[in-house]
C-alpha cells in the first residue's frame, strides 16, 4: 500500500517538470528501483495508470530498472548480488560477517516528453 503515496509523488514531480518545459505530453518515466525497497513494479504500474488519467502522463511509459543489493563477506572476501530474502551468512563461507550495501534507492531517474 506505501506505492500509493510513492507513485502520487513520481506523477507530481513528473507533471511538474513537463509543465516547466512548456510539454503537454509525457510520453515515459524512467524509475530505479532497489531490490530491497519493498516497492512492487506492478503497484506502481496500477497506481499511475488511475492516477495519470486525464493528465498529460495518461498512456505514458513507465520503464523500471532493478537495482540489487551488494553483499560483501569481511571473512572471506567474497562479494555478491543479493535479493530479498536475504541470507544472514556468506554462501561461500558460512560466516555472519557479512554487510549489504545498495538495493535500497527508489528514485525518478528521467522522464521524457514529447516536445
Amino acid at each position: 500500500m506505501h506505492e500509493l503515496p510513492v507513485t502520487q509523488a513520481i506523477l507530481a514531480t513528473a507533471l511538474h517538470t513537463a509543465q516547466e518545459a512548456g510539454s503537454q505530453r509525457i510520453v515515459a518515466i524512467d524509475l530505479v528501483i532497489g531490490e530491497l525497497s519493498g516497492i512492487v513494479d506492478d503497484s506502481v504500474q496500477f497506481y499511475f495508470d488511475i492516477l495519470s488519467q486525464g493528465t498529460p502522463a495518461a498512456g505514458a511509459l513507465l520503464r523500471f530498472q532493478r537495482q540489487p543489493a551488494q553483499v560483501d563477506c569481511s571473512q572471506c572476501g567474497h562479494s555478491y548480488q543479493a535479493a530479498p530474502p536475504l541470507a544472514p551468512f556468506c554462501p561461500t563461507c558460512g560466516s555472519q560477517r557479512v554487510q549489504v550495501s545498495g538495493g535500497r534507492a527508489f528514485f525518478l531517474e528521467s522522464i521524457e516528453i514529447d516536445d
